[in-house]
């Protein structure tokens, strides 16, 4: 899972985007089912275990490092972790769906904010979520705030760029009281350069190696 806290910044060095484990726009992904079946009463779940990759994004991390997110065009994510720029290192994988997204009242509504800076998070029609990042730690923290570079060609330069603030949270998810796994809640901040503010809600389930191919 993300064993890194994001920094803030743009990646706008080369127009050409990384192939992470034969992964890039134009390109299949088989996922194999077990990796969320296996996990009773999960919110996440998938009707197929093919993913065609429409888009890309590439986060660079100001503590070094780089976060690789391959799409489709309903916006499931694939996100892989690596040191190096070409994602040929890459050893941190996980597989998110949207789960909300909405709009603020206006410039004054800092609910979602102020949500993004606490230990849990409760999510209507969700169970509880207990903070991943910042272990051990039960104090407000702020949200990561990074920007991420999206392309939809490959050769391309980026179509925009997203400024985000983040928080991830995670829970066991449980069989006979043994726990079976984790569960992930990503919630996003996401605004792109003049574009309007929304608010994301993506849940998830960390991938081994094992468990996709392209």
């Amino acid at each position: 899972m993300w064993n890194r806290l994001f920094g803030n910044g743009s990646d706008a060095a080369s127009p050409s985007v990384a192939v992470v484990r034969d992964i890039t726009i134009g390109r299949q992904v088989r996922v194999d089912p077990l990796a969320w079946r296996r996990l009773p009463g999960a919110a996440f779940t998938l009707d197929r275990d093919t993913l065609e990759i429409s888009a890309q994004g590439i986060i660079k991390l100001d503590e070094g490092g780089y976060v690789h997110r391959f799409y489709t065009d309903d916006e499931l994510m694939l996100q892989a972790v690596s040191q190096k720029a070409d994602g040929s290192d890459a050893d941190d994988f996980t597989l998110f769906r949207p789960w909300t997204s909405t709009y603020p009242a206006g410039p004054w509504d800092t609910a979602f904010a102020d949500r993004l800076r606490k230990p849990d998070w409760e999510e209507a029609g969700l169970p509880p979520y207990r903070r991943f990042w910042y272990p051990g730690d039960d104090r407000e923290q702020p949200p990561v705030q990074l920007w991420e570079a999206v392309y939809w060609e490959r050769d391309a330069a980026p179509v925009k760029h997203v400024k985000q603030a983040c928080m991830l949270y995670a829970r066991d998810v449980a069989e006979g009281g043994v726990v079976a796994g984790q569960e992930l809640l990503l919630a996003i901040a996401m605004q792109p350069e003049r574009g309007d503010l929304t608010h994301e809600i993506m849940v998830g389930l960390p991938l081994l190696p094992a468990e996709f191919s392209a």
